[in-house]
């Protein structure tokens, strides 16, 4: 059993997951900084001073205690609605989404040019007659040509001249 767990967990597939998730962790830590501590204060700013990470609506606060942060609310109990926090959450979505668009995007159009490159080269002049020899061959010495007579075979047959 332990023979088995190991060969399923070394096979290829399993590692390049587990790489990827790891990749990913740390993309996401990144994509969450960027948007946290720059894209939204400059956002802020742009839109008049506004903190996203402070935008709720106090939904329920029966002790009446002060609020005026998001952390503060949590800390007294009070019941919010995290506007801010769900703002961030789709651009950071938004940001992810669209980077990993682009790389399987770029992946789509590796496996393409790969594919292009598998496809076998139409025959050459010389393996379609060498097929066709081997062929009439194997029928019995009957030739079928298909090619294209050569250039000397062309020439037009000599005219006599009209009214000689």
């Amino acid at each position: 059993m332990f023979k088995e767990f190991r060969d399923f967990a070394m096979r290829g597939n399993m590692i390049d997951l587990a790489i990827g998730v790891i990749i990913g962790a740390a993309f996401g830590a990144i994509v969450s900084s960027i948007v946290d501590d720059v894209f939204m204060p400059l956002i802020g700013l742009i839109i008049g001073g506004i903190d996203f990470s402070n935008l709720f609506i106090v939904l329920s606060n029966p002790a009446g205690a002060p609020t005026p942060s998001l952390v503060a609310a949590k800390e007294a109990g009070v019941a919010t609605l995290n506007i801010g926090v769900f703002i961030n959450a789709v651009v950071k979505f938004t940001i992810i989404a669209f980077v990993l668009f682009l790389v399987v995007k770029g992946i789509n159009a590796m496996k393409r040019r790969a594919a292009e490159d598998t496809k076998p080269a139409a025959p050459t002049r010389e393996e379609v007659l060498l097929t066709e020899i081997r062929d009439a061959l194997r029928n019995g010495g009957t030739a079928v040509v298909t090619a294209a007579p050569s250039p000397a075979a062309k020439k037009p047959a000599a005219r006599k001249p009209a009214g000689g």
